[in-house]
This record gives structure tokens, sequence and C-alpha cells, in this order.
């Protein structure tokens, strides 16, 4: 059969001629639309199977389960396998290798992030605070940060903000205002967030990007999402595709455009990203979204319509598959419009009325070419997945599972010592002092200096000789010694060394934070 994947490009469909997608220009990012039930799912499943036979490492949201049929052998059924003689082409069903993930560790392992990796600018978009309390919020991270107070989950983000509450006079000389009324906005959010089962997503032990770039047996893995319960709270799941990309950004070095992309992000129901977002946060998502590719990562959005994305961020989509749209409304009629006039325009096509007449499993597609130009658009018949085309059962999920490469590295929690240990033990010594009545209290003076002799009294050279530290320790000596010394970018770098793990990673990264990372620095 004439069409098929080369090592270069992939073979989505056929139009007037086969449709390919260069492996080279993938990181150039993509877009894949369409009303629902018109084969957006099963597209996105072919596209990620093509990447994976490549050898490229593929992270993927499945919304309603899906997408997690690609990791059982495929069956030939009828339909598929009338498509692959129509777009001239072989059936040839295959699985391919793929880790399960979910937030909420019931459907896959789980998916953690430390609070302070998060940071106050994207956990403020997640609670919907005001200026004022995210404000507040920022002050709470800037004194953790500068005190060793390592803010690993939400019982840590309490325990600094009931700190900056009772400390806010002293605080308002350096910081401004922290009212009461702000910290008890935001600690009811965190009840909110709580509630939606946020506190499973906060913690350690952390995710580590280099488990979602795995090759096995030269297939790149597929890395799948549960999404479907965590689109019951579409802010923590936008926040936290947003937050990942943020992560791979600030971890991946520069690499420049290559033969093939070293990771594949799809962002679905991308319109979640953009929905009530203010201006400044649109801005860094552009950001992320332009200067992501030169690390190797290619991100390819899917959503209903093109126009469920700013014109800043889908200027920068080049690789486009457009299924079937409605246009029953004047609004709908006006989408379709908008959709047809963000391809290059074929003549012998008339995109507009073309769109509202697509099949299921047929779509307008562009894609990247030469110099990077779009290719004329083209009705195309995509072609079908390889692997199972639905989702899996509970036995066939389980057995996944059970071979996973990340098996028993992220199932269990930890709990390590952080900022709501270090304060519960600051207040235990302040209460211990007034007891005996020993005149051994720190002595009055600014709440900076207080929780230094703290950190210093307990975490630093008052303990016996021979005596180790725990990871706390060593959290609280580093940082301390470095905020210190004000080392500037050497800072991370040596912390992350002499602490080691996500701790240290965490702290090392929150040191140097601007609002959502490295690229937000800029």
């Amino acid at each position: 059969m004439a069409n098929a994947d080369t090592e270069d490009k992939l073979f989505i469909g056929k139009a007037a001629k086969p449709q390919y997608l260069s492996l080279n220009l993938a990181n150039r990012h993509g877009l894949v639309t369409g009303a629902t039930g018109t084969g957006k799912t099963v597209t996105l499943q072919t596209i990620a199977e093509g990447f994976s036979r490549a050898g490229v490492p593929v992270f993927a949201a499945d919304i309603k389960g899906d997408l997690s049929g690609v990791s059982q052998e495929g069956e030939g059924k009828d339909w598929i396998v009338k498509r692959c003689k129509e777009i001239d082409t072989k059936y040839e069903p295959d699985q391919f290798p793929v880790i399960f993930w979910d937030l909420f560790g019931e459907q896959g392992h789980p998916i953690r992030a430390t609070v302070s990796e998060m940071g106050p600018l994207l956990l403020s978009r997640m609670m919907n605070l005001n200026d004022t309390q995210e404000g507040v919020l920022n002050i709470a991270f800037r004194v953790a940060d500068e005190n060793g107070l390592p803010i690993m989950d939400l019982k840590d983000l309490r325990a600094m903000l009931n700190f900056v509450a009772e400390n806010s006079a002293d605080l308002m000389k350096s910081y401004g205002n922290v009212s009461s009324t702000s910290v008890g906005a935001i600690q009811r959010q965190l009840l909110v967030l709580e509630n939606q089962n946020g506190e499973k997503f906060f913690g350690e032990p952390a995710l580590e990007i280099k488990d979602l770039m795995k090759i096995k047996d030269g297939k790149g893995v597929i890395n799948l999402l549960a999404a479907d319960k965590l689109m019951g709270n579409p802010r923590l799941y936008s926040i936290f595709l947003l937050w990942l990309l943020s992560e791979l950004f600030e971890e991946l070095p520069e690499v420049g455009d290559l033969d093939k992309p070293k990771l594949v992000f799809f962002f679905d129901e991308a319109h979640l990203l953009f929905d009530e977002a203010p201006k400044a946060l649109l801005d860094k998502i552009e950001q992320v979204v332009r200067l992501i590719r030169s690390k190797g990562v290619g991100v390819y959005f899917v959503t209903q319509n093109p126009a469920d994305v700013p014109e800043t961020v889908l200027a920068q989509l080049g690789n486009r598959v457009q299924h079937a749209l409605r246009a029953y409304t004047p609004k709908e009629q006006k989408a379709v419009k908008v959709a047809a006039q963000s391809f290059r325009p074929n003549p012998k096509i008339n995109v507009e009325r073309v769109i509202t007449e697509l099949g299921k499993g047929e779509a307008l597609t562009s894609f990247l070419e030469g110099n990077g130009v779009p290719s004329m658009v083209d009705r195309t018949l995509i072609r079908p997945p390889a692997g199972n085309v639905g989702p899996v059962t509970d036995a066939q999920r389980k057995a996944v599972l059970a071979k996973s490469p990340v098996k028993g590295k992220y199932d269990e929690a930890m709990d390590s010592e952080s900022a709501y240990e270090i304060l519960q033990k600051k207040t235990d010594i302040k209460t211990r002092n007034a007891d005996q009545g020993d005149g051994n209290q720190q002595p009055s003076g600014s709440t900076m200096g207080g929780i230094g002799d703290l950190i210093g009294g307990i975490f630093g050279t008052n303990r016996k000789r021979g005596e180790k530290l725990s990871t706390g320790q060593k959290v609280a000596r580093e940082v301390t010694r470095s905020v210190t010394n004000r080392i500037g970018g050497a800072v991370a770098g040596e912390i992350g060394k002499k602490i080691g793990g996500s701790m240290g990673n965490t702290i090392g990264r929150a040191i140097l934070r601007g609002a959502l990372g490295g690229i937000l620095r800029r």
C-alpha cells in the first residue's frame, strides 16, 4: 500500500493526495477542532499513535476514558477495514505502551505537585482570588522562601497564612498590609479546594518530568491522564495542565528544532484554559506556547471551535485538523466563518460550506511543510487508529498498571518535615518556655529575626555532635544559609545537590521563583 508513516513524517489521512504531518515541524504546535461526535477523539488517538511509533512520548488527557484503548491491540472492525481501503493503506492492528495517571490516584498513578512548585499566580487563578488576596498569598510565599519554610502541601500553606496573619504588624513594615479579611477569604477558598479533593494533588512525591518522556521497545510511551472526574473541577484541570507545561519549559534544556519532538502534549477541552482568564495570565500562556517549542515540545490544543483559542495563541498553531461544525444559529455561523478563514485557501474548495458538510471521520487538514508554510487546506479522510478504539475494562487497566515502569514510585504519599511542622515546633518551644518561665524565651525583635533564630536553634548547629540532620533540617539549614548569603542563581543548584529529591528541587525553584516558574521571569 502506498500510504504509510515514514521516518520523517506521519501519515494522517488521504485527500486528493496523502496528508502527512512532518516530524521536524511537529513542535510548531497544532489544533484539532470539531463539534461533539465528529471524530476528534479518534483523530487524537491516530496522531498520538503516530508519534508513539516514531519514538516520541505523548501526554494527553483522557476526558471520557475513550483513549485508554490505545493500550490494547486493535480489532479489524468493518468500518476500520473499509476506511483503510478508501485511503489506500493496510490495516495493521497494534498496541502501544501506556502509563495511566490520575490526580486522584483512582484510575492511575497519582500525580502530585508541591504548593511551592505551583506558585502563587496559578494558585490564585485556581482559587479565583482577587488582586488583594493574591497579594497576601504572594507575601506568604515570600516569607516562606526567605525563611526556609517549605510549602509542600495545603496544610503547610494554611500554616503560613496563619503565621502571616498573626504577625501582620511586623510583616507590614517590609511587605505591606496583610488583612485578616483577605487571609480568611483565602482560607475559605482552600477549604473549597480541599472539598474537591485538591489536597490529593498537592504533596510529595512530586512528579518528575522525565517519567513522562519514556521510550519502550522503540515506541514513545503514551501518558494518559484520567480526566473524567477531574472535569468536575475544570479550573483545577486547566491550571494543572498549564503548570505541567511550565514545568516542562523550566526543566528541559534548549534544543531548538529537532528531527522530531522530545514530547508532544495534547490539551483536550482547551477552552477551559482560556475561559475567564485575566489578561496577565493569557499573556503568559501565549509566552509559554511560543517559547516551549525551543525545548522540543509540541503542544496540540483540542477543542470544539478555533474561536475557543485566543488569536495570539491560535497564530502559533501551524498543524490543523478541522472536523465538522454546526451552523444553525448566527453565533455558530460566525464561528464557521472564523474557522474557514484560519486556513490557507484552496481554490478547489469552498471551505466555509465544506466545514458543515463533513462526515464522521472526515476533516479539513493543513500541515506545515517545507520552510514551515501551511499547506493548502484539503478535505481529508482520517486514518483509523491501530490500537483498540474505546475504553479499556477495569481488568485491562489493572494489568497495564501492574506492569507500569513507575509502579510504586508515586503510589504512596509522603509527608516531609516542612512549614507546618517547623512552625508547630516554634509554637511548642514558645509554649514550653513560657510554662517553664526560665528566661530562655527569644528576645523581642522582628518576626523575621525570630524565625531565623528558630531555624538556627532547631535545625542548625545546636545539635549533639554526630547527630544526623533530618531532611527538614537540611532544607532549613541550606535555605537559611543560601538566602543569607544572597548568592542568586547559584543557590538553586547548590540546594538541589545538597538536599536532593523532590524537596530539594522544590526549594531550589522556590528561591528563584517568578510567577509560574522560570518562563514567567522573562
